[in-house]
Parts: C-alpha cells; sequence; structure tokens
C-alpha cells in the first residue's frame, strides 16, 4: 500500500497518518490488516465524521469517497482533495509534499 510505504516519510514530517472507514470496528481492522498498515484505521460506521467532512455518498455508492485532508495543530483543514472515483487518491508524495511546504512556511 503506497501510504504505508510513506509512513514513515510522513511521520518524518511531523505529521500523523489517519485513515477512516466507515465499516465497522472489525471492519476498518480487517482493512488495516488487509493493508499491513502501521497506521491507525479508524471505524465511523454511523458515518458521522464523514459526513461532517462532506464526503460520505459523495459517489452515489453509500460509503465515502476517497479524501485527503491535512489538518493543522489547531484541527482546521489547510489543504485537502476528495476523488472523483473509488480509486481516485492523492498520491503519497502529493501528500508530503504539501507537508513540507506546510513547515516551510511556518518556519
Amino acid at each position: 500500500m503506497e501510504l504505508q510505504d510513506a509512513y514513515a516519510d510522513i511521520r518524518a514530517q511531523g505529521a500523523e497518518l489517519v485513515a477512516i472507514s466507515v465499516d465497522d470496528i472489525a471492519g476498518a481492522q480487517r482493512m488495516r490488516e488487509h493493508a499491513s498498515a502501521e497506521f491507525p484505521v479508524l471505524s465511523d460506521a454511523d458515518a458521522s465524521v464523514t459526513r461532517r467532512y462532506g464526503v460520505f455518498d459523495l459517489l452515489d455508492d453509500g460509503v465515502a469517497a476517497p479524501a485527503t485532508f491535512v489538518l493543522d495543530d489547531s484541527l482546521r483543514i489547510v489543504a485537502g482533495a476528495v476523488g472523483n472515483a473509488i480509486g481516485d487518491r492523492v498520491p503519497a508524495q502529493v501528500i508530503i509534499n504539501t507537508l513540507r511546504e506546510l513547515r516551510s512556511d511556518q518556519a
């Protein structure tokens, strides 16, 4: 999984990676194991979080659209992207570059 491969680089930028799944806890855990993810995969079984971020059922498929959000220390979204198809995800290198830019802007 690309994000797992980039996890150390993401952490090196002072960030944490968290995936959110609309599966129940067991399903989110299976997803984490399937991806061999070291980062947390959280359950949002009632879709309350994905609805709040405005990404639930955007593709009329009953699940959250693939989305990436970068939050600052105050938990404000400072960068983000939402996919137009289930496999439409932000490349890990783009996330790392965004984190680097944010760190350099804060320096």
